[in-house]
């Protein structure tokens, strides 16, 4: 697959959710779940981020460290329908955003454990500010399918760029987690 296929499928997953940035099309929940982590630099950032890990990756890191990210958010997400607010919230999205970038821009392998711990702790925190921030009106079940959704093609999407470019432009995919990583330093001071 070339790289202008992989853009333009990527730019169709996303269209539906930039289509309806404007209010008023979320009440059904779906739309709304996923827009949410395509609206947000944060989220956004952090999702495209273990893709492109994921496929820095060799062996089963390759799948697990994604599975493992959109199976724990949605366990948060449910905890965040339910009320549960996690201390420094905000900041714990802000150093998800630091930390997996660096881990792009280092291009590091850490042990397979280590890495799906960071990765589900990371995945917590996004999932609970999704659940908390569910819409009046919305259908939770339908909400929680449309950031599940919309997280695993943020997923496929990093991974897809990766595994596509040639082995010479790996220079310019840790460029990008560099990128990610001083985002996350902006967001930890603002």
């Amino acid at each position: 697959m070339t790289l202008k296929r992989i853009f333009a499928a990527a730019a169709l997953l996303l269209a539906p959710a930039l289509a309806f940035a404007h209010p008023g099309h979320g009440d059904s929940g779906l739309v709304a779940g996923i827009s949410h982590p395509v609206g947000g630099l944060d989220h956004l950032l952090a999702m495209l981020a273990v893709g492109l890990w994921a496929a820095q990756q060799r062996g089963a890191a390759r799948l697990a460290l994604p599975c493992t990210f959109v199976g724990t958010m949605l366990i948060g997400g449910l905890l965040g329908f339910e009320g549960l607010e996690l201390p420094a919230l905000e900041s714990g999205i802000a150093a998800s955003v630091l930390a997996l970038g660096l881990a792009v821009a280092l291009a590091v392998r850490p042990p397979l454990v280590m890495a799906v711990a960071a990765t589900a702790l990371f995945a917590l925190f996004h999932g609970v500010a999704h659940g908390l921030e569910l819409p009046d009106m919305s259908s939770p079940w339908a909400y929680a399918a449309g950031f599940v959704v919309a997280t695993a093609a943020l997923h496929a999407a990093g991974y897809g760029v990766v595994r596509a470019l040639p082995q010479a432009a790996a220079p310019l995919v840790r460029l990008a987690g560099a990128a990610s990583a001083a985002t996350g330093v902006w967001l930890l001071a603002g």
